[in-house]
C-alpha cells in the first residue's frame, strides 16, 4: 500500500554536500569526493541552512565545526545514505564496482590471494575487497557479497551455496623435529587453534591413528599455529590448502597424508546474486575444479 503523503525534502544535492562535508570535516574533501568545486559545496550547504532555518556549521571557514543541529542531521543522513547504498547494491546488476568477499584469514592468504591475480586481470573493472572472518553471514544486512566458509551445503539453506572442494586434513610437522609416531605417546606438544578445537579428534577418528601428548598449546589463529609447527614447536592437524606450499618447499612433512574431514569449502552468496558475484563464482568454481587436494 502506497502512502499519499507528499515528502517535502530539501534538494538531494544539498543533502549530499552537507553529509560529505560534515562526515569528512572539510568542504575541500567533500568537493573531491563528490567531484565538484569547493564553492559548489559551500553554496549547497548555504542553501540547505536557509531551507532549514538553522546553522549547520559554526566556527571559521578553515576550521568549521558542526552545530548541535548539524550533528543530529549528519547522524540521520549518514544512516539514510548507507541504507540507500545497500539497497542499490542489492538490485544493481552491473559487472563492475566493489565486490566484498569474506573468508577465513589463512584460506585467504594461502589459497585465494595467490590465485586472485587471474580474476583481477580478467575483470579489472571489479574491485575485490577481502575481509577475514569465519562468522555466520547475514546477507540481509549487506556488506558482504560472497562468503567462503567451511561446512556443508545444508548449513546454508537460506542462501546460494556452491561447494568448492572437500576439506582434507592431515598431521604435519617440521622434518627437523625428532619424533617417534609409532610410540603412541609423543614427546612434543600437540598444537591446536581456537577456531577448530575438534580438528585433532576428528582426524584421529577418521584415520584410526592414536597419538597422545601431555602437552597442548593453543593458538588464536591458524596462521600462528602453522608458523609454530614450521618452526619445530610441535605437531598439528591442518587443512591441505593451508600447508601445500610448506609441503612443497620442505618446511613440513605429512607422514599420514590427508583424509576428508567431512566438511567442504563453500562459497555462499545471495540467491539472486548480481553480475559481479556471478563472475566471481564462475571464476572460483573453475579454480576449485583445477585444485585437487591430495
Amino acid at each position: 500500500m502506497f502512502s499519499d503523503m507528499k515528502r517535502n525534502l530539501p534538494s538531494l544535492n544539498a543533502l549530499r554536500a552537507f553529509e560529505a562535508a560534515a562526515r569528512l570535516g572539510r568542504m575541500t574533501l567533500a568537493a573531491e569526493e563528490l567531484n565538484v568545486s569547493h564553492s559548489a559545496i559551500s553554496r549547497q550547504v548555504q542553501v540547505l541552512e536557509e531551507r532549514l532555518g538553522v546553522s549547520l556549521f559554526e566556527g571559521t571557514k578553515n576550521r568549521p565545526a558542526l552545530t548541535e543541529a548539524g550533528r543530529e542531521l549528519l547522524s540521520s543522513l549518514t544512516m539514510a545514505f548507507d541504507q540507500i547504498d545497500a539497497g542499490i547494491r542489492k538490485v544493481a546488476d552491473r559487472p563492475d564496482g566493489v565486490l566484498n568477499v569474506s573468508c577465513p584469514g589463512t584460506f585467504m592468504m594461502r589459497w585465494l590471494i595467490p590465485r586472485l591475480y587471474e580474476f583481477r586481470s580478467c575483470n579489472p573493472e571489479i574491485d575485490v575487497r577481502l575481509s577475514a572472518s569465519t562468522a555466520p553471514v547475514d546477507f540481509a544486512r549487506g556488506g558482504v557479497d560472497v562468503a567462503i566458509r567451511v561446512g556443508t551445503v545444508a548449513m546454508f539453506d537460506e542462501a546460494q551455496a556452491l561447494e568448492l572442494f572437500p576439506e582434507r586434513t592431515g598431521l604435519v610437522h617440521s622434518p627437523d623435529l625428532e619424533i617417534d609416531l609409532n610410540a603412541g605417546a609423543i614427546s612434543v606438544p600437540i598444537l591446536h587453534t581456537l577456531t577448530r578445537r575438534d580438528a585433532w579428534v576428528n582426524w584421529q577418528v577418521r584415520t584410526g591413528v592414536e597419538l597422545a601428548s601431555d602437552r597442548l598449546i593453543e593458538y588464536e589463529h591458524y596462521y600462528f599455529m602453522l608458523e609454530a609447527v614450521c618452526s619445530g614447536m610441535g605437531v598439528c592437524v591442518a587443512p591441505y590448502p593451508y600447508v601445500l606450499e610448506a609441503l612443497e618447499n620442505g618446511r613440513l612433512v605429512a607422514p599420514y597424508s590427508f583424509v576428508d574431514s567431512g566438511r567442504s569449502y563453500i562459497a555462499v552468496s545471495r540467491r539472486r546474486g548480481d553480475a559481479k558475484t556471478r563472475l566471481f563464482l564462475d571464476w572460483i568454481s573453475r579454480q576449485s575444479a583445477a585444485f585437487q587436494p591430495t
